[in-house]
């Protein structure tokens, strides 16, 4: 497909959209019922109905039952993390084998013409921007990850914070669910900006930055303070009154959702007949 006809190139091949960033349409237009439609439709599908199936998997299937995590244990802490290791290498590596290293759709839509792999810094770890990305994603984004998500089912577990039954408060349940991605959004804003502060960047964020041509495996690349605030966003849950399964549906929002501003395509096209976009 040609990217072209949406985007232009510059001189060293980076791909950018022909079309800007607008005021969000409720800001600047009458009441328009299909615009809210159409956005309704795209705040649930398809990423975050994605993560609540990914949460709905684990609630079933994956947690060990509630009298277990009463007590704080080796043994489910490291289930959890061998479990959130093993998502997050078949969704990134998934994306990574196809885009990055078979290059299937080889650079349109990148908005970095080169691949990291052709990129070797001293920035990074073996000089290899992939390795260091891999191995800081295990020793430090997985990690505190699976640290606030084995903290936030203990709390639960023995009623320290207020669990609330879908049964009695169904209409602020559903609207806290909703408003996850809100959540999510501010809670981002806010450390942002604090970690780009001069001497927080210096110290924390750069090495997020470190990965100016970013691919899947640079979206939980941080240093350990950084990843620990960013999944730091479920303590929101511990404060307001919520349910674990909302609790977990923002945990998974920001560890399986972090792919979604590192993926380094405008679009992914999955198919090479009908040329098919993923947005």
């Amino acid at each position: 497909m040609d990217d072209l006809r949406s985007g232009t190139r510059n001189k060293r091949g980076d791909w950018s959209p022909s079309h800007h960033p607008e005021i969000a349409f409720y800001w600047k237009t009458p009441f328009d019922l299909r615009k809210w439609g159409k956005f309704l439709i795209d705040y649930v599908w398809p990423w975050n109905a994605f993560h609540m199936a990914i949460t709905l998997l684990y609630w079933h299937f994956i947690l060990p039952d509630w009298e277990v995590m009463k007590t704080l244990s080796w043994d489910w802490a490291l289930w959890l993390y061998a479990v959130n290791g093993l998502g997050i290498f078949l969704l990134y590596g998934s994306i990574e084998l196809v885009y990055y290293v078979k290059r299937r759709q080889g650079t349109r839509f990148k908005y970095n013409a080169k691949f990291p792999s052709e990129q070797p810094s001293d920035v990074f770890w073996f000089k290899s921007q992939n390795i260091d990305n891999f191995l800081r994603s295990y020793l430090s984004g997985i990690v505190f990850w699976t640290l606030v998500e084995v903290l936030m089912l203990w709390c639960y577990a023995n009623h320290y914070v207020y669990w609330l039954n879908w049964s009695e408060h169904p209409v602020w349940l559903t609207l806290l669910l909703f408003a996850t991605p809100l959540i999510h959004e501010v809670n981002f804003f806010v450390i942002h900006r604090v970690i780009h502060i001069p001497f927080f960047y210096k110290w924390i964020h750069s090495v997020h930055h470190n990965s100016i041509n970013p691919s899947p495996w640079s979206s939980l690349s941080m240093h350990p303070v950084e990843t620990f605030l960013y999944h730091g966003v479920i303590w929101w849950h511990l404060v307001l009154p919520s349910n674990p399964l909302i609790a977990l549906f923002q945990l998974h929002m920001a560890g399986y959702g972090a792919l979604n501003g590192h993926i380094g395509f405008d679009k992914l096209e999955l198919s090479d007949e009908t040329g098919k976009l993923w947005c």
